[in-house]
């Protein structure tokens, strides 16, 4: 109890802070001008999908000779300038500062992940963004929001906040891609592979060598792997179109553009294993992970996930995640993620909650996560996959407060080699 009190004492601190921030970017944007009306700027939002749909989108831009800005969870970009980012949406100060960058160097086109506490904490306010993007919507931030009814509202504001004279680009296949564009003024288009859509599409291969997906008349080919990057490139190439893009140059673009760090990055070791790295750390996106790896795997490979849930988070996805993981994993071994000030071993129990027998016998616990990488690389042979998720891009690990230098890419590799 006292440990959830804190937990929304902090937030209501954060938003009163926020509120002043908000006031004193508002006093700048008039006295200085608004940046972002010298920019076009194309807000994503979405539960998942977000940092990969940005990051192909600049990709794309800058591969045509624009000059490109990118603000997301992973990294901001101007014209290949990384700076470091501490927020998916940054804070409005720092915000203003990095769009007023852009404009100095020339930027025509900015891609930026828009998140739902951003949203909510007004961090976009008074921006003017030329399009927006929707890609889904599922089960996370709840230690955020309390209700998924409010997570949906949040990510409402955001298309509502659209002026008359840019577009909205929904995902039809998502159980809220329609309600999420209804009642604003943005021109309103839909992509999709099942559902009646604008921009229609349709998988032909998805295997471990990529993706081949049917978008209108065009074939376009990925490298990307899984049905959720299937998704993320129909929403790109139709973006794109919107924006006015040599499509041509486009779709050749797409045949080698990779993955942001972290989301389904892979490689092969040399004893055959493939192994994947992915941020999956809420229950539809680690049960999307696990559905992708499954299709690329040998047939008489065996899965083995590694990953665990973060601490001083929403609690109630804890027993999904540790369902999902154990169900469908041939071995699961539940670790730490970021447990922060929880007790390691609490996060655990509450993992395991639920579990049936023949569960628990495929669930190791191995508390310390470097070690339950090299367990996991011990226990995988030719033609298995292991798959570590949870911490995607991140390079550390915050434990009671202290967070230090831990890479899941770089763990894997140390124990591969």
């Amino acid at each position: 109890m006292l440990l959830d009190w804190l937990v929304e004492f902090k937030i209501y601190l954060k938003k009163l802070r926020l509120r002043q921030k908000i006031r004193t970017k508002l006093a700048i944007w008039h006295f200085f001008g608004n940046p972002s009306s010298e920019l076009k700027i194309v807000g994503v939002t979405g539960t998942k999908g977000k940092t990969t749909t940005t990051t192909l989108l600049y990709r794309i831009a800058i591969a045509l000779g624009y000059k490109a800005g990118l603000i997301g969870t992973v990294e901001n970009i101007i014209n290949g300038e990384r700076i470091p980012t501490s927020f998916t949406t940054p804070e409005p100060s720092e915000l203003n500062r990095l769009l007023n960058k852009m404009v100095g160097q020339g930027c025509e086109w900015v891609f930026m992940e828009v998140s739902s506490q951003g949203i909510d904490q007004g961090r976009i306010a008074g921006l003017t963004f030329f399009g927006g993007v929707f890609t889904n919507l599922t089960h996370d931030h709840l230690d955020y929001h309390k209700t998924f009814e409010n997570y949906f509202e949040a990510k409402k504001k955001f298309f509502h906040s659209l002026s008359s004279h840019a577009f909205a680009l929904s995902n039809a296949d998502d159980l809220y891609g329609k309600r999420m564009l209804e009642d604003i003024k943005a021109h309103k288009y839909f992509y999709g592979f099942e559902n009646p859509a604008d921009f229609g599409g349709q998988v032909n291969r998805l295997d471990f060598k990529g993706l081949e997906i049917k978008a209108g008349n065009d074939v376009l080919h990925s490298t990307l792997l899984g049905k959720f990057n299937a998704y993320n490139i129909l929403a790109v190439w139709n973006t794109c179109k919107l924006l006015g893009f040599d499509m041509e140059r486009v779709k050749k673009i797409l045949e080698d553009v990779q993955p942001p760090r972290g989301r389904f990055e892979h490689f092969t070791a040399a004893n055959g294993v493939l192994v994947v790295v992915d941020y999956a750390h809420a229950p539809d996106p680690l049960e999307k992970i696990i559905a992708a790896v499954k299709g690329v795997k040998d047939k008489n490979g065996k899965l083995i996930s590694v990953f665990g849930c973060g601490g001083d988070r929403d609690s109630l996805k804890r027993p999904k995640m540790g369902k999902i993981g154990a169900s469908e994993s041939d071995i699961a071994i539940f670790t730490t993620d970021n447990p922060r000030s929880e007790d390691p071993e609490k996060i655990i129990e509450d993992m395991k909650t639920g579990l049936t027998q023949d569960e628990l016998k495929k669930v190791t616990v191995i508390l310390d996560r470097r070690e339950a990488i090299r367990e996991g690389v011990k226990l995988a042979q030719k033609g298995d996959v292991l798959l570590v998720a949870g911490k995607g891009h991140e390079t550390y690990q915050d434990i009671k407060g202290v967070k230090s230098h831990f890479d899941d890419l770089e763990e894997l590799r140390n124990a591969f080699s």
